[in-house]
């Protein structure tokens, strides 16, 4: 081992940054997250790579072209609350032990 080392040309941040990928913030509801981690949990891998997956197969949305609404009315999103609460219950039930899909 050295007694000092030179770091006047180090750089912060990952060793070996991720090709094809950009870190971001984003903030989801809770229920969002909750269902990616269920989802994770049961397929084995981490939920980042759960939610990066589904935003992935909506955009490209099957192969047709993918028509995002800007925004969402209170219906709307109240709706879609409604649906990833039962999304997630429906997971919790599956994982259950001895229970069958």
């Amino acid at each position: 081992m050295k007694d000092e080392y030179d770091f006047s040309d180090a750089r912060r941040g990952a060793v070996a940054p991720a090709k094809g990928k950009t870190r971001i913030t984003i903030m989801l509801d809770d229920a969002v997250i909750e269902a990616a981690r269920a989802l994770a949990e049961r397929e084995g891998y981490g939920y980042q790579t759960a939610i990066n997956n589904t935003l992935r197969r909506a955009l490209l949305n099957e192969g047709k072209s993918a028509k995002l609404k800007p925004t969402l009315t209170p219906a709307e999103l109240k709706g879609l609350e409604q649906k990833l609460a039962e999304a997630l219950r429906e997971i919790q039930r599956v994982m259950e032990p001895g229970v069958r899909p």
